[in-house]
């Protein structure tokens, strides 16, 4: 995933990098960094004619970032439900779009902490239930977290509570 340049630690690290190859003459590295970093090319050529005066601010590599890593691990249903939880609060709350950009943390952390939540939080299915949707098994748990507490896992996991 940040197979060539690691992971960046901030949007300040970012336009750094991309500062110094700028300098160095070194568009194709920059490119493939800003691509490493989920940089939308348009910014990337922006940047590179003067009309940006950086590559990326906050939330451009915080969104970055959870594209990347959402492109990797491909969530489906809910968990893309939490990940655009996640992308609107970025949006909302610079501090978090900071975290989401840290060393260490990551989407896949994130959803693991909500299954980390599930397993430990299941709840036994009644038999009425398992009989309206024609499942025979002898138990059944789920612990799937409402989407308040889903929110609260999320800010905890990347706010470090």
């Amino acid at each position: 995933m940040f197979d060539k340049f690691g992971e960046l630690n901030s949007y300040t690290e970012i336009n750094e990098l991309a500062e110094n190859l700028f300098n160095e003459g070194d568009e194709k590295s920059l490119r493939e960094m800003a691509k490493e970093n989920g940089i939308q090319k348009d910014y990337v050529d922006l940047y590179l004619q003067g009309e940006l005066p950086a590559l990326c601010d906050q939330l451009t590599a915080a969104l970055g970032k959870i594209d990347i890593e959402a492109k990797e691990l491909k969530p489906k249903e809910i968990m893309e439900d939490w990940v655009e939880y996640l992308r609107g609060q970025c949006m909302e709350s610079d501090l978090l779009a900071r975290q989401v950009r840290k060393k260490g943390k990551s989407l896949k952390g994130c959803i693991a902490a909500l299954l980390t939540w599930s397993f430990k939080n299941q709840q036994p299915v009644s038999k009425d239930i398992l009989k309206a949707a024609g499942v025979s098994a002898g138990k059944v748990t789920l612990g799937i977290p409402g989407m308040a507490r889903a929110k609260q896992i999320i800010t905890d996991y990347y706010m470090g509570k």
